[in-house]
């Protein structure tokens, strides 16, 4: 089980999970339950170049689409296939199987993320 006391957030429902200068990204239960079923999710190829706070990705439920948004800026260094070919992992999984890529970023910028407690607060409680 991950401690979810350790990651960092965002105010757009992504988690953190920083090891070094490797981060990596999903979106949090409390998204992923508003989002309903996800049946689709485009990430960025690998490679690529992200921008914190600029959409990097889309994420399509049952009920809506959502944007994925880079926490941070960096080159992205894996992406979850898994998540590609079985979007449901997200739903079933999202601070586990369902986590959706890898950033190489300077760690210094996870700074300026929201810990648990303050993740909490934005979202009444329910995160």
């Amino acid at each position: 089980m991950t401690d979810l006391d350790a990651l960092k957030y965002t105010s757009e429902h992504e988690w953190v999970d920083l090891s070094g200068t490797t981060a990596t990204v999903g979106i949090t239960d409390f998204a992923a339950e508003k989002l309903g079923d996800v049946v689709y999710v485009d990430l960025p190829a690998v490679g690529s170049v992200v921008t914190a706070d600029q959409v990097c990705g889309e994420i399509e439920s049952t009920k809506s689409v959502g944007e994925l948004y880079a926490p941070l800026s960096g080159r992205v260094v894996e992406i979850n296939d898994a998540v590609v070919d079985d979007p449901s992992l997200v739903n079933a999984g999202p601070f586990g199987e369902g986590w959706l890529l890898r950033i190489e970023v300077d760690p210094a910028d996870a700074d300026g993320l929201l810990d648990r407690a303050a993740y909490a607060a934005l979202t009444g409680g329910d995160a």
